[in-house]
């Protein structure tokens, strides 16, 4: 008497098999986390933009650490992990990007006029 075995739901990968993809989707986490930290401005690194006639505008990762802020605390909660179009006062002072925090509460008030020279430079 011979008894056959069939699989249940079609799954007739082996044990290897399984093993060399559990290792390749294992690879490309890791491979996305690399990626996402090295596109980050870290502690003592800083990225300029364009800032217009206020002058350009300098994104100081350390001073950020410095208040205990993690690249994780804004990225990619308020900041896609992109190039997007740039940022706009009017959107800045509604409470959006950078005027999430910087709202005259958690941080400075964007739209002081004293304190403009925090992040613009001429």
């Amino acid at each position: 008497m011979e008894i056959s075995v069939i699989p249940v739901g079609g799954n007739t990968m082996k044990g290897g098999e399984k093993m060399r993809i559990g290792v390749i989707v294992l690879s490309l986490l890791i491979l996305v986390a690399f990626t996402v930290n090295a596109l980050a401005v870290g502690p003592g690194k800083t990225v300029e933009f364009a800032g217009g006639s206020a002058g350009k505008v300098v994104f100081d990762g350390k001073a950020h650490a410095d208040k205990g802020l993690k690249c994780t605390d804004c990225h990619s909660k308020i900041f896609p992990m992109k190039k997007g179009e740039g940022f706009k006062m009017a959107d800045i002072n509604a409470g959006k990007s950078c005027g999430t925090c910087h709202n005259g509460e958690k941080a400075f008030k964007t739209n002081d006029q004293a304190d403009c020279n925090k992040c613009h430079k001429k």
